[in-house]
């Protein structure tokens, strides 16, 4: 039974609203404290508070990378149903729930935990998946080391259910750093099993209809329910974890959300579940060396209730420093931070993007389709082109940021034949202009064009990228590197005509333009703007880059 610590919904709706004022003498105290005892925490310059975490300096290396790939790669990809499907397949009528019960079975007969041996990883090649990644121009690779579905991808200490022992009977982590180290890409995990608590809610349920109705799903099940069965001996509720009260307002699907940050009645996590996240996260970084940590949190794991995430921040950069002989090169990604917190973290923006620079660096993550696999994004064709990740990095890139991007894997460990394409685009673009994106930094101001001049306000931890999915050739965004300038034109002109208006003649003389990949071009410089002629015989008519002197 999982010790359960009872906090009122008051005083965390009051701690909530003090990390939001981002006033240092405002930040709360975690009352849940975790456990030392397995993994210590790295001492060394920083201590586990906000204050001394705020020391933090984003390296060099991740302000010139720009540019990541994301294997988003675990055993929810089975089903291909798509994202979340561990937690959708509990729940009554929807596309994950028709989905499972249509092909595999009835929740309460066959749960997630009935899934994971499907998981097999059959034609996985890490070693070849991160040699394209680089091709492509991939400057950090990310993976996937356990979701919201609580499996961990490693030969885990603290987590029987896990890919060693059960599915791939693989150590997915060790073979992906390996693969990451031998082509020389910086490696990175995210860790998001620390809302399993809330986000499992659902596998207790029971049908409200049918001929299974009142009947619980296996999230109720023990360790003694396993006899006879394939799962005899482990207990299923080390992976679904609800040995606790249910959440205000868990039969409501979009509560989940609401309680991300613990809030909002969310039933609180217990010290045990805390220090099981921690212990599992700090193994991670032990054995495995990443330089770069992402969780799917406001600020950090467990924050305001538990002091786990900041021990496992200041562990974090205190164990980088120490293999980095005292330099700090590690990233740590955090949402919805403060502007305090954006000075202990690297600010991650999901799905979308400030429209305006940002002083500090920042990234943002995204996926071509699903962040799971999902079959229906491929029979749809509804999977980013290479022309909008293209559009997406240039206008990421242009603010101080960089963009995490995920391609969606199939279970046995590859990329369909529509991705293909898609990562194919996206490097022959790469491979033409990529020293408009590696290396720069933003000049003056990071566009011009109607998106450019338009207020897109933030939706929670993001959401807001459809707001530059339609972009035109007047979109125009700037970096720079040393005494050069270059103007990333979001779309071929129709009549291969680009005016920059932020050149006019009244600004900076221009004395030569380039078209990266064909040669210097016709120019002429006005009180309306820097006209420019692009070449009308062009083979590869896509996103001009201009390289301006």
């Amino acid at each position: 039974m999982l010790k359960k610590i009872l906090i009122s919904s008051i005083s965390v709706l009051t701690i909530s609203a003090a990390i939001q004022s981002g006033y240092a003498n405002e930040v709360p105290q975690p009352t849940i404290k975790v456990s030392e005892a397995d993994e210590p925490m790295a001492k060394g310059t920083f201590e586990p508070e906000w204050e001394s975490l705020r020391k933090y300096k984003t390296p060099e290396w991740f302000r010139n990378a720009k540019f990541g790939i994301w294997a988003h790669w675990g055993p929810q990809c089975v089903e291909g149903s798509g994202d979340w499907m561990a937690r959708g397949m509990y729940q009554e009528g929807s596309h994950a729930y028709k989905h499972h019960v249509a092909n595999y079975g009835h929740p309460s007969e066959v749960g997630f935990k009935d899934i994971l041996p499907l998981f097999k990883a059959e034609q996985w090649n890490p070693d070849s998946l991160v040699a394209i990644y680089k091709s492509i121009g991939a400057q950090y690779f990310f993976v996937l080391g356990n979701h919201h579905d609580n499996f961990d991808l490693w030969d885990s200490k603290y987590q029987p259910w896990n890919s060693v022992n059960i599915g791939p009977k693989r150590d997915i982590l060790a073979e992906w750093a390996a693969a990451a180290r031998k082509h020389g890409l910086p490696f990175g995990v995210s860790l998001h099993a620390d809302h399993a608590w809330t986000w499992y809610e659902p596998s207790r349920r029971y049908d409200r209809n049918g001929d299974k109705m009142g009947i619980p799903y296996d999230g109720v099940l023990t360790t003694a329910d396993g006899k006879g069965k394939w799962w005899e001996g482990m207990d299923p509720q080390q992976l679904y974890v609800q040995n606790h009260p249910l959440s205000e307002g868990s039969w409501a699907d979009g509560m989940v959300g609401k309680q991300w940050g613990w809030g909002n009645g969310a039933a609180l996590p217990s010290e045990e579940f805390c220090t099981n996240f921690y212990n599992r996260t700090l193994d991670v970084i032990n054995r495995y060396n990443p330089d770069l940590l992402y969780f799917d949190t406001t600020g950090v794991p467990f924050y305001p209730v538990s002091d786990a995430g900041l021990k496992i921040a200041a562990h974090f950069y205190n164990h980088n420093m120490q293999t980095h002989g005292g330099k700090n090169e590690a990233v740590m990604f955090g949402k919805i931070l403060t502007d305090l917190q954006k000075e202990a973290l690297v600010w991650d923006v999901e799905r979308g993007a400030p429209n305006e620079i940002i002083p500090l660096p920042w990234q943002s993550c995204s996926c071509i389709g699903g962040w799971h696999y999902n079959t229906d994004i491929y029979n749809k064709g509804h999977y980013k082109s290479a022309q909008t990740v293209i559009r997406l990095l240039a206008d990421i890139v242009s603010k101080n940021g960089n963009l995490l991007l995920n391609i969606p894997l199939r279970a046995d460990g590859t990329f369909d034949d529509k991705e293909a394409v898609i990562i194919d685009g996206i490097g022959k673009w790469m491979n033409r202009n990529k020293e408009a994106i590696f290396d720069t930094r933003p000049w003056k101001r990071f566009g011009e064009g109607p998106i450019a001049e338009r207020a897109i306000p933030l939706n929670d931890q993001g959401f807001n990228e459809g707001a530059y999915s339609d972009m035109t050739a007047e979109e125009i965004r700037f970096t720079s590197k040393d005494k050069t300038l270059y103007a990333i034109v979001l779309a071929w002109p129709e009549d291969n005509k680009v005016n920059i208006r932020s050149l006019s003649s009244g600004n900076t003389k221009v004395k030569r333009v380039e078209l990266l990949g064909h040669g210097r071009v016709k120019f002429r410089q006005t009180s309306g703007g820097l006209a420019v002629s692009l070449p009308k015989d062009m083979e590869y008519k896509t996103i001009p880059v201009l390289k301006i002197h």
